[in-house]
């Protein structure tokens, strides 16, 4: 499938910035489920200082813009071809990080009692049902909500809050992979969504390492594994080391944030 994606961040201030500087992971990379045909980053006023890979392997501009600045708007946009794996990536030789990494436990995915009990949904001989098991028990357990949560809850604050968005379901499911000492990881990204889905402005989901078969992607909020309708953006151990853009400012006390992301299918362009 061909999508066509236009993610647009606005940041207005208060009072004028005397100077930002923010570090924009909005460039998708190629993989065994996506190819990027093309991709731009249009910052307008912002200098970009220098390009880099983190140590996830997500492409990172970093940028600066010095003051007096009230409004900053920043546009990713571009066309994806995208291919259904099932949400099976597989094995990555060359991969940035080591897959212990994704092991490490930060605030965000700390698991309690109630996770762990959940968590044992997955402990089954095949690995594959017990991680889908362990999806749909976290999609009943946490109704899909928009609004109700903080942008950086926990996972355990959104179990025990019974309702969440897709940052919180990828985190409980994460949590609970780690917990049994499997590598998991928080995927920020694209969702073509039918007319009748209720979405967040950009989508999040998991994925863990199965022996056997590699990466392999889970949708809790969807309870489905991520087909060509998804597009990879970033991957962290949670949503604050995937965030799609993060950065330091000095001035401007109250920041209004308002973010806008439109997914479509794109046509295919006949060769001549």
């Amino acid at each position: 499938m061909r999508l066509k994606v236009r993610h647009t961040t606005r940041y207005r201030y208060d009072t004028p910035l005397a100077n930002a500087m923010q570090q924009l992971r909005l460039t998708p990379v190629s993989g065994p489920a996506q190819t990027v045909v093309d991709w731009t980053i249009d910052a307008p006023g912002i200098e970009r200082a220098t390009t880099y890979k983190d140590a996830f392997g997500n492409q990172v501009h970093m940028v600066s813009g010095d003051g007096p600045v009230e409004h900053v708007e920043i546009t990713a946009s571009g066309i994806i071809e995208t291919n259904d794996s099932s949400g099976v990536l597989g094995f990555e030789p060359d991969a940035a990080a080591p897959p212990r990494i994704y092991t490490r436990v930060t605030p965000l995915t700390s698991p309690n009692q109630a996770i762990r009990k959940l968590a044992s949904q997955a402990e089954v001989s095949d690995p594959i049902e017990g991680f889908h098991a362990l999806m749909h028990a976290i999609r009943e357990k946490v109704e899909y909500k928009v609004g109700v949560t903080e942008t950086h809850a926990s996972a355990t604050a959104a179990l025990a809050a019974g309702e969440g968005v897709c940052q919180d379901h990828a985190h409980i499911f994460i949590a609970a992979a780690r917990s049994l000492g499997v590598p998991a990881r928080y995927v920020s990204g694209y969702l073509l969504l039918e007319e009748e889905q209720e979405s967040e402005a950009h989508h999040a989901w998991a994925e863990v390492l199965i022996d056997g078969l590699g990466w392999t992607g889970f949708d809790i909020s969807n309870a489905v594994c991520p087909t060509d309708r998804y597009v990879r953006l970033t991957v962290g151990l949670d949503s604050r080391s995937a965030a799609p853009i993060r950065g330091i400012r000095f001035g401007g006390l109250v920041e209004n944030l308002n973010v806008v992301v439109d997914v479509a299918q794109a046509a295919f362009q006949q060769q001549q």
